[in-house]
C-alpha cells in the first residue's frame, strides 16, 4: 500500500521515508479557541488547562517557530477567533503551502471567501446529518443546514473542501444518505468516523454507491476497511507500537503540544510545553512511548495514522535488510 493512495494530502511514502526530528515540520493543528456557536452532542471539548482563547502573540510565535508545510486552524470554532486573519497571513508569510480551517460551516459565505483571498485553500466542514431536524440535533440546536449547504457548494468551487461526518448510534442508519448529500455538493472528499463515545464498525457504509466511492479517495479507503471488518479506530497486535508521525506533526492547544488531536481531546497528557525544545521532546516521546500500552492510543488511534506509522516502520525494515 502506498500512502499516496489513501487520499490524505499530508501523507506519502516520501514523508515516511525521510521523517526525522530535524526534517521540516509537515503539519501543525493549532487550537485557537474553545469558543463555539454549536453544541454538538459528541464533542469532547478541550482539556481544562487548554480552555480559553489563545493570545495572538502566542499563536504567531508558534506559527513562526514551526514554519510548517501544512497548518490547520481549529477549535472550538476557529471562525470565532478574533485574529484569524492575522494567523492566516503569518502562516502564508512563513511558507505554509496549505492553510486549512476546520469549521462547522455556519458563518457567512463572504467571510469564508475573505479567508480564501488571504490564502486559505482548504476547508474541513462538519456535516453530520443531511436533513434539517437531524442537523439541528447534531449541532445542539444551532445548525442551519441550508446555510451550511450553500457554503459547501460555494467553497467547493474555490478551494479544497472535505466534509467530516461523525456517526453516532442514532445517525448510523442515515449515513449513506448524508454521504450522497455531501457528494452532490461537489466536495473533494468525505471523511466518516464513529464518535469516540460510540465506537463501532459503520456497517451502513457498505450501502454507499460505488460511483461515489470512486470519486473520493479518503471515503473509499475508509469503506474498504469497513468492508473487511476493520474499524476506523484502534490498534491491532501487529501494528507499530511506536508513533513516528509525531516527529513532524503536532497539535498545539493552550501552552501545550500533544501527540495528536484525538489524544488531546480524550484527555491525554501533553508531550510538553510549547517552547524551544518541542522537537526534541517529540522525538523522545516517539521513541519511548509504547502506544499499545496507552489506553487512548490503543482504542482510538485512527486507521490513517496506524497505516502511516506501520509504513514508516516497514520502510526502515526494508532499508535495514538491503
Amino acid at each position: 500500500m502506498r500512502l499516496e493512495d489513501i487520499g490524505f494530502y499530508t501523507l506519502n511514502d516520501e514523508r515516511a521515508r525521510t521523517a526525522t526530528g530535524t526534517s521540516r515540520m509537515q503539519r501543525c493543528e493549532l487550537i485557537l479557541t474553545d469558543l463555539c456557536n454549536f453544541s454538538c452532542p459528541y464533542c469532547r471539548g478541550l482539556r481544562e488547562d487548554c480552555v480559553g482563547t489563545m493570545p495572538l502573540p502566542v499563536a504567531l510565535k508558534i506559527i513562526r517557530g514551526w514554519k510548517t508545510k501544512n497548518i490547520r486552524f481549529s477549535g472550538g470554532e476557529p471562525m470565532l477567533y478574533p485574529w484569524l486573519n492575522e494567523c492566516v497571513e503569518r502562516a502564508i508569510h512563513f511558507g505554509s503551502e496549505r492553510v486549512a480551517i476546520s469549521t462547522n460551516g455556519s458563518f457567512s459565505t463572504s467571510r469564508y471567501v475573505e479567508l480564501i483571498k488571504l490564502g486559505v485553500n482548504d476547508f474541513s466542514i462538519s456535516l453530520d446529518a443531511c436533513c434539517a431536524g437531524d442537523a439541528r440535533t447534531m449541532s445542539g440546536g444551532a445548525g442551519d443546514i441550508k446555510m451550511i449547504e450553500q457554503n459547501i457548494k460555494v467553497l467547493s468551487a474555490m478551494a479544497y473542501v472535505s466534509v467530516g461526518i461523525v456517526v453516532t448510534e442514532d445517525t448510523l442508519s442515515g449515513l449513506p444518505d448524508t454521504v450522497e448529500f455531501a457528494h452532490s455538493l461537489g466536495v473533494d472528499d468525505i471523511r466518516i468516523i464513529s464518535a469516540a463515545q460510540w465506537d463501532d464498525v459503520l456497517e451502513t457504509a457498505k450501502k454507499i454507491p460505488q460511483n461515489i466511492l470512486d470519486a473520493h479517495p479518503i471515503l473509499s479507503y475508509r469503506v474498504s476497511h469497513i468492508n473487511s471488518g476493520r474499524n476506523v479506530r484502534g490498534l491491532q497486535p501487529e501494528d507499530n507500537d511506536r508513533c513516528p508521525i509525531v516527529l513532524d506533526d503536532s497539535v498545539v492547544a493552550g501552552l501545550w503540544h500533544f501527540p495528536c488531536v484525538i489524544y488531546m481531546r480524550e484527555g491525554g497528557e501533553p508531550i510538553g510545553k510549547v517552547g524551544p525544545n518541542m522537537r526534541e521532546e517529540r522525538v523522545e516521546w516517539s521513541q519511548t512511548h509504547d502506544t499499545h500500552l496507552d489506553p487512548i492510543c490503543s482504542a482510538n488511534c485512527l486507521d490513517v495514522c496506524i497505516d502511516y506509522n506501520n509504513r514508516w516502520r516497514d520502510l526502515r525494515d526494508e532499508e535495514a535488510n538491503h
